[in-house]
């Protein structure tokens, strides 16, 4: 090798892995050459380059970098092919970005030559797949794009893109490879990354939070409501100590992460509506809808305080909720700063609420307990059983990936970090995926992905399970069948409730009709069942968690009639 000149790629391939960089997710075209000449280089000289992982589709290969950047807590690089590719991907990047999640998403350039440099134009699609502003088409969903003009920039440029991802808020960012650029020959990259200091992540004011405890202390209903609250798992842990404490209720509302425990009488379902109603104090911790105004609002008096990296979430761009209190810092420095505030305070009226929520909480799971009762019974699977059943092969260990269907009232968890739920973008398709790189970074852990049928098909389902397959990632996916569009249905009847739609039971253009999704998996060697009845669904599980656990991917098509 030593008689081969250095080119680009393997300086953009050494600057990922200085990043800490382990994987780069490719879904590939002709404007690899480069990438894939220094990854064989690399392979030769032992260098240390993140390891290629080929996916064979572009929302796969986004939503696997989603998903172990979620669990390992470190940013991860995808590469796609052109503006064909980067298209495709656009579905999961509006995901991660609502979600903030730091991802450094790649795609080649079309030659820009049509001869004379290496790397020139060589394939007819090579004129048409030009643009003129590629990243004109995502531009709004990141947070920098650029373009790589020279070879010598390689290293510059990614520390560029890290240093924009990483600070708060995070979120993903974009670059574009030309293939001459990077086949170009160049000389050692200079670079001061070691002198690049990121920003620290917010804190929050000290006189905010000495009023924000004493609004706490004076408050005889406060109620606090988050949604990504739980992205660090330390917010979990410092939020059930202020709640714990004070008697302070909790609505994880969409929630995206693992916020509190359902067995925490703190936990008071995943609804605000009626605690919203009679609360004094409504503390939003990284919540962009903590409610519906068009359906539920706190009482006029009451103190609303938000509280986030971005508490206005700028990048909405219409969002009216009522702050008296705006608190720019992470969810981890307000509530360790509020525990300490509030240790030396006396509030007399805290048992009296501790003893009302106790026994809130507790009629709250005796009624799911009996929804649970009645839906063993029934004929056909349900929602709540659905869930039950989930508690005996949901332990401590378990990841569990949300899309759809998993609630905690009926599966109750109990550790920070071990539940992830889709970006309240909505950008279906991502829970398989996700499952995947969630497993990718956890290997030791079991990864369950509850999915709708919907949420499935969207994945591009052959594409997941082949990953599965080649990387060897035994997840288990369990689709909640309900073969509908339940969201098309339900703001149809929602709007309509007595229009002609609703007469045929708002089920225009959202019935779905569902094939065999356990012979898919078939198809990959997997563990695939379909189950019906109430009775059958615990064996059923247990069957395949069985596969999961002897390295066998596994699908359960769980029927739930609407």
């Amino acid at each position: 090798m030593t008689d081969k000149p250095r080119i680009a790629a393997e300086e953009y391939l050494d600057a990922l892995a200085a990043h800490g960089i382990e994987y780069l997710f490719c879904n590939p075209g002709t404007d690899f050459a480069p990438i894939v000449e220094a990854f064989a280089r690399s392979a030769r000289t032992n260098a240390i380059v993140p390891r290629p992982v080929l996916v064979p589709h572009e929302n796969c290969a986004v939503g696997m970098a989603h998903g172990y950047t979620m669990v390992s807590g470190r940013a991860q690089a995808v590469m796609l092919h052109t503006n064909v590719g980067t298209a495709n991907s656009i579905n999961m990047l509006i995901n991660a970005s609502r979600d903030r999640v730091p991802m450094l998403l790649t795609s080649g350039r079309t030659p820009f030559t049509e001869s004379g440099a290496e790397g020139s134009r060589s394939a007819h699609i090579h004129w048409a797949q030009e643009m003129y502003d590629q990243a004109g088409m995502l531009r709004e969903m990141v947070k920098w794009d650029y373009e790589m003009k020279r070879g010598d920039q390689a290293a510059t440029v990614v520390d560029r893109a890290m240093e924009i991802m990483n600070a708060s808020p995070q979120g993903p960012a974009y670059l574009s490879l030309p293939r001459e650029v990077l086949g170009e020959v160049v000389g050692p990259a200079a670079t001061n990354r070691g002198h690049r200091a990121g920003p620290r992540p917010p804190v929050p004011a000290g006189d905010d939070i000495e009023i924000l405890a004493t609004w706490i202390a004076q408050a005889k209903n406060p109620v606090i409501i988050t949604g990504m609250l739980g992205k660090d798992p330390r917010d979990a842990i410092a939020l059930e100590t202020l709640v714990d404490r004070w008697a302070i209720p909790v609505i994880p509302y969409n929630t995206r992460y693992f916020a509190i425990g359902a067995e925490n009488p703190m936990f008071q379902g995943s609804a605000p509506g009626p605690l919203l109603a009679e609360a004094d104090l409504v503390i939003v911790f990284e919540t962009d809808v903590p409610w519906l105004p068009s359906k539920e609002a706190p009482p006029a008096n009451a103190k609303i305080v938000q509280i986030g990296e971005d508490p206005l979430h700028a990048r909405l761009p219409m969002r009216g909720f009522p702050s008296d209190m705006t608190i720019a810092a992470t969810c981890l420095s307000v509530l360790e700063a509020l525990n300490e505030e509030l240790r030396p305070y006396a509030m007399p009226h805290v048992e009296d609420r501790m003893a009302r929520l106790t026994k809130r909480s507790e009629a709250l799971h005796a009624g799911w307990k009996a929804e649970v009762e009645k839906a063993g019974k029934a004929e056909t699977i349900s929602l709540p059983w659905l869930n039950y059943c989930l508690r005996e092969i949901i332990d401590r260990n378990t990841i569990v990936i949300s899309e759809y269907s998993f609630r905690q009232e009926y599966c109750p968890l109990s550790r920070p970090g071990s539940l992830f739920a889709l970006s309240s973008a909505g950008g279906l398709g991502w829970g398989f995926p996700a499952a995947l790189g969630a497993k990718l970074a956890g290997r030791s852990r079991m990864v369950v992905s509850v999915l709708g049928d919907g949420a499935y098909m969207f994945a591009n389902p052959t594409a997941c399970h082949y990953v599965a397959q080649m990387q060897k990632l035994p997840v288990l996916t369990i689709i909640y069948n309900n073969a509908l569009y339940g969201a098309v249905r339900r703001a149809t009847l929602d709007m309509y409730g007595q229009g002609v739609a609703a007469e045929e039971d708002g089920r225009l253009l959202a019935d779905l009709p569902a094939p065999n999704f356990e012979k898919i998996v078939a198809a990959h060697d997997g563990y695939g069942e379909r189950v019906e009845r109430p009775a059958d669904l615990p064996a059923a599980l247990q069957r395949a968690v069985a596969a999961v656990k002897s390295g066998q991917q596994a699908l359960l098509n769980v029927i739930c009639p609407p």
